[in-house]
C-alpha cells in the first residue's frame, strides 16, 4: 500500500465520521412512553467492542479498541495505529400494560469515534456518543364526560421528541508501566419537547395543550484509572475506575398552557413558566475489574452508581399543577454487569493472518447485567418498587483479511442484546388511583466497524 493510498483512506474516514455525526444528532432509537421522565432513557454509551458483553469496560484496554467508558485505557494504543469505530443499531421493542400491548421498530447510527496516539505512552480519543434518548406518542380515551347528556369523549395524546448527546476529547497517560491515567471532556447538548394534548369528540369543546421543552448546553467531565496486577507470564487483573463530576447545568426549562377554540381554530388563551438554572448531571462512580488469560480468553465485572437523587431536575405535580425544579423526585442509578470473550486461537496479529479458518480467528462474546433505573414515574406514591431493567448480550468480532493490508485488518463487530424492563406507576385516575406496570422488551441487533490505519509510518527509500 502506497502512502497516497493510506492517506485517501485516513481522509475517507474521516469524512464519514464527520457524515454520522451529522446524522446522529437526528437519529431517535426509541418508542417508549418511560422516556417522558428525566432526560428520557439513557444510553450505555458502549463501542462496539463490548456492546456484546452488556457494557462491561473499566478494566479492558487494548490498543486495537476504542474504550470510552475509561479514558485511561487510551494510552494503550499503538504508536503508529489509527482506529476508527462506527456503530448502528437496529431495535424492535413491545411493550405491554395490562391487556395493551404495541410493537415498534427503530434503528439509529449510535456513534461515531477515533483513536490515536499523540506521544510516547500518551492516546488521544475523540468522538461523539448518545447520552439519553426521547421518543413516545400514545393516546388514552375516556368516556362519559360527568354532568354531560351528550356522551362526549375526552382524549389525552401525548408525544415527545429529543435526546441529548455527547461529544467527547479525551487522553489517557501511562507514567509507569502497569498505572494509567485519563480524561475525557465532553460538550453536552441537545433539546427535548414533551406535549399533551386533552381533545373532545364535540368541537364545542376547546382543546387543551400543556407543553414542556428545553435546550440543554453543558460540559461534563470524566476522569478515569487502570492498574495492571500482573498474574503469571499470560494472566494477569485489570482495576478500573472512572469518576463523572456532578454539576449545576444553567438552563431553563419552560412550561405553556393554551387553550385552543376548535370552532374557530384560534387560541382563546395562553400562559407560561420559566425554570432557570433547572437542571443538574449526577455525580458518578464506576468501578471494574478484568482477567485476561493471553489474548484468547477475558471476563470482567463493572458496577456503576450515578446519584440521581440529589440532582435538580424540572418536575410537574399533577394534583396540585406545581411546576418546579427540585431534587429528591428520581433514584439514583444502580447498574451491575459481567461479560467476557473467548478467541480460539487469540487476537494478536499473527493469529488474524494465520491460515486458520475465520470462525477459529473470531472473538466470541457475552454478557449479562441488571439496573435500577433513574426516572422515576411516581415520585409521590407509596410505591415500594423502583423501575427496573435487566439483559443478555452475545455477539462476535470478525476480522476482515486482506493480505494486501499491510496493517491490522479491519474488524466487523455483530452482537444481539435482549433487555427487559418493569416501570410500576400510579394510574392518573383520581377517583381511583391503581398500580399499574409497563413491561417492555427489546431486541437489538448492534453492528460496528472497526479500521485501522497507520500513521506516523517513517518511510525509507533505498
Amino acid at each position: 500500500m502506497n502512502i497516497r493510498k493510506s492517506y485517501k483512506i485516513t481522509f475517507g474516514l474521516l469524512s464519514a465520521m464527520l457524515l454520522y455525526t451529522n446524522n446522529v444528532t437526528a437519529q431517535n432509537g426509541i418508542n417508549s412512553p418511560y422516556s417522558r421522565y428525566g432526560f428520557g432513557i439513557q444510553s450505555d454509551r458502549s463501542t462496539s467492542f463490548n456492546k456484546s458483553m452488556s457494557g462491561v469496560a473499566q478494566g479492558y484496554r487494548d490498543g486495537q479498541i476504542i474504550n470510552a467508558q475509561n479514558p485511561a485505557s487510551y494510552s494503550a494504543v499503538d504508536s503508529m495505529t489509527a482506529l476508527f469505530d462506527f456503530g448502528l443499531t437496529l431495535q424492535n421493542g413491545n411493550y405491554k400494560m395490562g391487556k395493551l400491548q404495541k410493537n415498534a421498530r427503530n434503528s439509529s447510527i449510535d456513534y461515531a469515534a477515533l483513536h490515536f496516539r499523540a506521544a510516547k505512552n500518551v492516546g488521544v480519543a475523540f468522538g461523539i456518543l448518545p447520552y439519553t434518548n426521547i421518543g413516545y406518542s400514545f393516546t388514552t380515551t375516556q368516556e362519559n364526560i360527568t354532568g354531560n347528556e351528550n356522551n362526549v369523549t375526552t382524549s389525552y395524546t401525548f408525544t415527545g421528541d429529543g435526546g441529548l448527546h455527547q461529544v467527547f476529547l479525551g487522553t489517557g497517560w501511562r507514567p509507569i508501566k502497569q498505572l494509567s491515567f485519563g480524561f475525557n471532556a465532553s460538550y453536552l447538548y441537545g433539546e427535548y419537547t414533551h406535549t399533551m394534548t386533552n381533545s373532545f369528540s364535540d368541537a364545542s369543546f376547546s382543546s387543551l395543550i400543556r407543553g414542556y421543552n428545553a435546550n440543554i448546553s453543558t460540559y461534563m467531565l470524566d476522569f478515569g484509572l487502570q492498574y495492571i496486577q500482573p498474574l503469571s507470564a499470560k494472566d494477569k487483573i485489570t482495576l478500573g475506575f472512572t469518576y463523572g463530576l456532578g454539576h449545576d447545568v444553567d438552563n431553563t426549562a419552560k412550561r405553556y398552557t393554551e387553550t385552543f377554540n376548535n370552532t374557530t381554530s384560534s387560541i382563546e388563551a395562553i400562559s407560561g413558566d420559566t425554570l432557570r438554572n433547572a437542571f443538574q448531571l449526577p455525580h458518578s462512580y464506576t468501578v471494574g475489574v478484568v482477567f485476561n488469560h493471553g489474548d484468547k480468553w477475558s471476563v470482567g465485572a463493572d458496577f456503576q452508581l450515578e446519584k440521581w437523587s440529589k440532582c435538580r431536575l424540572p418536575y410537574q405535580n399533577d394534583q396540585s399543577d406545581e411546576y418546579t425544579s427540585k431534587t429528591g423526585s428520581f433514584n439514583d442509578k444502580m447498574r451491575v454487569a459481567v461479560g467476557g470473550s473467548y478467541s480460539p486461537v487469540g487476537s494478536s496479529l499473527a493469529a488474524v493472518h494465520s491460515g486458520a479458518k475465520l470462525f477459529k480467528r473470531s472473538t466470541y462474546k457475552f454478557g449479562a447485567y441488571y439496573s435500577r433505573l433513574y426516572a422515576n414515574p411516581s415520585p409521590n406514591s407509596n410505591l415500594n418498587s423502583k423501575p427496573t431493567e435487566y439483559g443478555l448480550s452475545a455477539g462476535i468480532t470478525m476480522p476482515i483479511h486482506n493480505d494486501n493490508l499491510w496493517n491490522r485488518s479491519p474488524k466487523i463487530h455483530i452482537g444481539v442484546q435482549w433487555a427487559h424492563t418493569d416501570i410500576p406507576y400510579m394510574s392518573n385516575n383520581s377517583n381511583q388511583p391503581t398500580k399499574q406496570t409497563l413491561k417492555e422488551n427489546y431486541l437489538r441487533l448492534n453492528i460496528g466497524l472497526t479500521v485501522s490505519d497507520r500513521w506516523f509510518y517513517k518511510w525509507k527509500v533505498k
